[in-house]
């Protein structure tokens, strides 16, 4: 006899299936489609780079206010694939095919370019580029910019990094771009196991719970409309029997299209270039796949219990007790963090930051309700936590949060928002985290 929870996926999956019959596989909403129409390189997911704009509007503080501390997290910036598999997957069909005389003249050139890029990452999987340091260091002259009474005369750096090469040198450059603006900061810098707890912390009983096979249904169904390319294969194969036959074309599809999106965050961005291959639909539906992926994994969906986010609540709890340390000094400074998009996320959709709390179990409501995972993790994405006070005195300690540098909204009340009173932000989520910990 099947459970109630059975029962409840099933009945979900027939949902989503009759959906995905109604509207051909497309959703509802196309929001994102006309910024993909725009600029491709948006469909990237996690491989976006980082929307380097220099001027971002700021909300003037309550009269008085005037920040004195900023903490932060934030991801590496732009890197090399972590690993050749992305590339070998779609390169071995196509040097198969090639061998047997089956591509078409644009198939062996995107073969070539396929082996260019390989000689180029040979070597440096997962490395930062040039372009992810100075990512960092423009995010990092632009705080200076915005905050200058933080990082006054001798003002103090606690920087602490994940062991990840990337996110050490991501660090690094953050730091160079402060420094070269203010040679007197007092820099700490540290990249240590000791602080993998809460800076990259990966919690078991959750992590097993992302994809179960009944969510992997629905994922499934959601995906079955939006992953054949029979135009592709026609451009790139001479041969239709052959395709059907020998080719797996959904992860020829799926990996070059990647394949394709992640050069803009290398050198040969400028040398190679297939993503002419795809169609704006192609890559419409490229990004809803992804963005439904990373809502399941690591995002508040229903479909699995919703509470994927709270891997964060160590980090979470870990600023809040390190601002509450902070806010007794006269002049605290700034404490930087770096680390990862998939912690990036679930902090984001913890902290509830505009509208990344949303919960529901249709994931073609997603697009409609601008739960776009690509807005949160680009490539050098950062959270900063601004805090502003009129003196050291002063008791009524305000906070305001960026999301890439633009104002954020929280989940509490305020008469000055973007400006929360730290008391209300913090107890709100201790609230939260000591509720998830009863719970579970």
């Amino acid at each position: 006899m099947p459970t109630k929870i059975e029962v409840r996926y099933a009945l979900l999956l027939i949902v989503v299936m009759l959906a995905g019959m109604a509207t051909g596989g497309y959703a509802q909403s196309r929001l994102a489609f006309e910024r993909i129409s725009k600029d491709r390189r948006f469909s990237a997911s996690n491989y976006c780079i980082y929307p380097d704009t220099l001027l971002i509007k700021q909300t003037p503080p309550p009269i008085g206010k005037r920040p004195f501390y900023i903490s932060h997290y934030g991801r590496h910036g732009s890197r090399y694939l972590s690993n050749r598999k992305g590339y070998d997957i779609p390169y071995k069909m196509l040097q198969k095919a090639d061998s047997l005389g089956k591509l078409t003249p644009m198939g062996k050139n995107v073969k070539s370019q396929l082996e260019q890029i390989l000689q180029d990452c040979e070597g440096r999987w997962g490395d930062l580029t040039d372009l992810g340091k100075q990512q960092h260091r423009g995010i990092a002259r632009r705080m200076m910019i915005r905050f200058p009474d933080v990082f006054e005369g001798k003002a103090h750096i606690d920087a602490k990094s994940t062991t990840v090469n990337r996110c050490i040198l991501s660090m690094g450059s953050a730091i160079q771009g402060m420094v070269s603006r203010n040679p007197k900061l007092q820099v700490r810098m540290d990249a240590s196991t000791h602080d993998m707890w809460y800076l990259n912390h990966q919690d078991k009983n959750l992590r097993d719970s992302m994809m179960t096979p009944a969510t992997k249904k629905v994922y499934d169904a959601y995906c079955s409309n939006r992953e054949h390319n029979p135009r592709l294969m026609a451009l790139l194969f001479n041969d239709s029997v052959y395709v059907k036959e020998q080719v797996d074309e959904v992860w020829l599809n799926y990996y070059l299209l990647k394949s394709a999106l992640i050069q803009q965050n290398t050198r040969m961005g400028n040398l190679v270039d297939f993503l002419d291959l795809f169609s704006y639909e192609d890559i419409h539906q490229f990004w809803q796949k992804e963005n439904a992926w990373w809502y399941f994994m690591y995002g508040p969906s229903l479909l699995n219990g919703g509470k994927q986010p709270f891997t964060q609540r160590y980090l979470l709890r870990r600023i809040i007790e390190e601002a509450d340390s902070c806010l007794q000094l006269r002049k605290p400074g700034v404490q930087l963090r770096f680390g990862h998009e998939t912690i990036l996320l679930p902090l984001t959709c913890l902290l509830e930051l505009n509208h990344f709390g949303y919960q529901t179990y249709d994931l073609e409501e997603l697009e409609e309700h601008g739960w776009w995972a690509c807005l949160v993790f680009p490539m050098a994405s950062n959270l900063q936590f601004v805090f502003y006070r009129e003196s050291p005195s002063d008791r009524d300690v305000l906070v305001k949060v960026l999301l890439n540098e633009e104002e954020a909204t929280l989940p509490i009340k305020s008469e000055t928002a973007p400006y929360y009173k730290w008391r209300d932000v913090r107890q709100y989520y201790l609230d939260k985290i000591e509720n998830y910990e009863k719970s579970n």
